[in-house]
């Protein structure tokens, strides 16, 4: 698998399509892995797309260098990740995907490079510009795992088991027996990264407060609080049985997008969208991609 180094990580990627074809990042979310792609890509394959999918920090293959190096995985820093590996790629202009994290880290692409990024599709996981809001009840709920992750005793029971924390979440985000055992058991290989767990936490911690984000990302944690609005080109795919992100939670997402915007919601369909249907999500990407760049 093809890799580049930065000061701080290792960072695997796999990649397909034509070398001249139109960038493409393709960034995963949590708990998951760069192959949450595979069929989304393979159905894109006779398109003019160079698609680069990375494992994020901490997971599969995507290692730090330095014992030293903080392990953390807020937002912004995650994104100085993806520009380092779009720079090592001398990819200058690019569109960006990005499922749960990578929902938030190509929000944080799109403000923190605007003049870089010339569409972005986002899955599963709302834009935080703005600032994140203390959820309702009901949501809390849904974020129960936040909550526990919190803990020090939750901590430790991940560290114990980060595949049986992981499963849960499958099994509760999407319609029953939407993934097979073959797929979960390849993907959790994922987890078995040393630094997992620990990345896991932080990017849950600091959302709430509960530790402080990288210091070196601190200039884009503070740009995507105070960004209101987008107006870079945009689609947002949800599952109406996204059981962590419901799509009433979306419903109004339009009004944070000044430019071309358009929310397509999936029937049958839960968490994992490019998982679930991945013939209606690369059909949909495939529309979206190929039009004429924004400019």
């Amino acid at each position: 698998m093809p890799h580049i180094s930065t000061d701080d990580l290792h960072i695997s990627y796999i990649e397909s399509g034509p070398k001249d074809g139109r960038p493409v990042l393709l960034l995963h979310g949590w708990p998951d892995d760069a192959s949450t792609w595979a069929a989304v890509s393979s159905r894109l394959a006779d398109r003019n797309l160079r698609l680069i999918a990375p494992y994020l920090r901490g997971f599969g293959s995507s290692v730090f260098r330095n014992l030293d190096t903080l392990r953390t995985a807020n937002g912004a820093v995650l994104a100085m990740d993806a520009i380092a590996l779009m720079d090592s790629l001398d990819i200058e202009t690019f569109s960006v995907v990005g499922h749960d994290w990578g929902s938030n880290i190509a929000e944080g692409l799109a403000i923190g490079w605007p003049q870089r990024v010339e569409r972005m599709a986002l899955l599963s996981s709302l834009p935080r510009m703005g600032g994140l809001k203390t959820p309702s009840f009901k949501q809390a709920q849904r974020y129960w795992y936040h909550w526990f992750m919190a803990t020090k005793r939750g901590g430790e029971a991940i560290t114990e088991d980060p595949s049986g924390f992981a499963r849960i979440q499958w099994e509760n985000w999407s319609p029953n027996g939407w993934f097979d055992e073959v797929t979960f058991d390849a993907v959790a290989t994922s987890f078995e990264n040393p630094d997992w767990v620990a990345v896991t936490l932080h990017s849950y911690r600091v959302r709430w407060g509960e530790v402080e984000p990288d210091p070196s990302s601190m200039w884009l944690e503070e740009r995507i609080k105070e960004t209101k609005t987008l107006s870079v080109p945009t689609i947002y795919i949800q599952g109406l049985e996204d059981g962590v992100n419901p799509p009433e939670l979306s419903e109004n997402l339009h009004e944070k997008f000044l430019g071309p915007f358009e929310r397509i919601a999936l029937q049958n369909v839960g968490h994992f969208p490019q998982r679930e249907d991945p013939e209606t999500v690369a059909r949909e990407f495939a529309i979206f991609l190929e039009e004429t760049p924004a400019f």
